[in-house]
């Protein structure tokens, strides 16, 4: 399987909440690991990290880094990108396939706010994908990018260095703890 990272660009400080759900949304449904572009924000650092030493990984997070530097260095190792955006091609369709074909590792880019319009070129992104031709969460396009990419595998796929896990229960919670915290 190729793997998958998430490029977040557009943090502002109101975002914070926002940036963290779409960390966690990667981490769930596959993704290897999320780059916040162009700005840190130590809180959402915070947050993935205490995540990931709860409910397990492999997940990395990368932040400060500007974004056309990571999307340069990804093609040059032979990378796609794909830019999550309404003004895309329709994710239904054969669209999914051509990426999948290319059998290569992909960079998911999600916006916040009004992204470059280079983000839209073919020096920048190999695809731009829509989930939908209407203005939503990157939080949802982001989970169902990697629910088709993944063919909704992903969420059967354990964590390693979990210290809790959930069992599933048709009423109520079980949570169980795995180890000493």
């Amino acid at each position: 399987m190729h793997r998958v990272e998430v490029l977040r660009w557009g943090h502002r400080p109101r975002d914070y909440r926002l940036t963290t759900h779409v960390a966690l949304t990667a981490r769930a449904l596959g993704a290897s690991g999320l780059i916040l572009a162009d700005v840190e924000d130590k809180g959402v650092e915070r947050s993935i990290k205490k995540v990931v030493a709860q409910w397990g990984g492999p997940f990395s997070f990368k932040m400060g880094i500007p974004w056309r530097k990571t999307v340069e260095a990804w093609r040059a190792e032979g990378g796609i990108v794909v830019h999550l955006t309404a003004y895309g091609e329709n994710i239904n369709g054969d669209l999914m396939r051509q990426i999948k074909l290319r059998k290569r590792d992909v960079m998911v880019i999600v916006g916040s706010k009004k992204v470059p319009r280079a983000f839209y070129s073919e020096a920048v992104s190999d695809f731009n994908v829509a989930v939908g031709n209407q203005p939503h969460s990157e939080c949802s396009s982001l989970a169902v990018f990697l629910d088709r990419h993944f063919n909704g595998k992903e969420v059967t796929w354990g964590f390693k260095n979990a210290k809790v896990s959930l069992i599933p229960q048709p009423r109520g919670k079980k949570l169980v703890r795995l180890g000493s915290m």
